[in-house]
């Protein structure tokens, strides 16, 4: 239960901030920015993984666990347990945001601004590049080195600043569903709950022919 409640915890700050960036620079007409949302994500990344770490491996991201899964290095017992704390931490995140801030339109979700093959690729690019920065600095429920939360938490930093404005580089499926859920916008989330495991999955394959 204790690496459950800290990817509940972990994904709930993740969201809450990530997400939060975004809704309060929607409400607020641009008072946070773009450079900004995507220095919220990636910071709110590193601190997780800083804070939670040593308890669950701070996957925070659905796609993040069935990558680690199919690289064989976390249980099939866990999947689902750790993938129902990431849904639930994100989904009370909106809730609150949704209660905080009930004028906002999209509550942070990811909505493509071109076309839904052009965000899918993006996404399963991002995501590849993220996996494949993850399973080289941590394994299974362990950070390697001091500097694990930096290396991720700037890769999102970095994918969320150039793509942020053309698919939301969510990379992460709990991330982009609680939202769309909370307001609705459920027309384009298939792209957010396909792409990123897609990607994830290829990392470890490359990372795995690499070795």
């Amino acid at each position: 239960m204790r690496k459950y409640t800290a990817e509940f915890i972990g994904t709930f700050a993740l969201v809450f901030c990530g997400t939060g960036a975004v809704t309060i620079d929607e409400v607020t007409k641009g008072a946070v920015t773009h450079v900004g949302v995507a220095i919220t994500f990636g910071l709110i990344v590193m601190a997780m993984i800083y804070a939670m770490g040593e308890k669950s491996g701070a996957h925070l991201n659905p796609a993040v666990t069935f990558a680690f899964f199919i690289n064989g290095n976390f249980p099939g017992k866990e999947v689902l347990f750790y993938i129902m704390s990431q849904l639930g931490g994100a989904l009370v995140a909106s809730l609150v945001l949704k209660l905080l801030f009930p004028d906002s339109v999209t509550l942070g979700a990811s909505l493509p601004a071109g076309t839904a093959m052009q965000s899918f690729i993006l996404e399963f690019i991002l995501t590849f590049l993220l996996m494949l920065v993850i399973v080289n600095v941590a394994t299974g429920s362990k950070e390697q080195g001091l500097f694990a939360g930096m290396a991720i938490g700037s890769v999102v930093l970095l994918e969320a600043m150039f793509a942020g404005p053309v698919s939301g580089a969510s990379m992460n499926p709990a991330r982009s569903l609680a939202p769309a859920l909370v307001s609705g916008n459920l027309n384009q989330v298939w792209i957010y709950l396909t792409a990123p495991p897609l990607g994830a999955v290829a990392a470890i394959g490359i990372h795995k022919l690499s070795k």
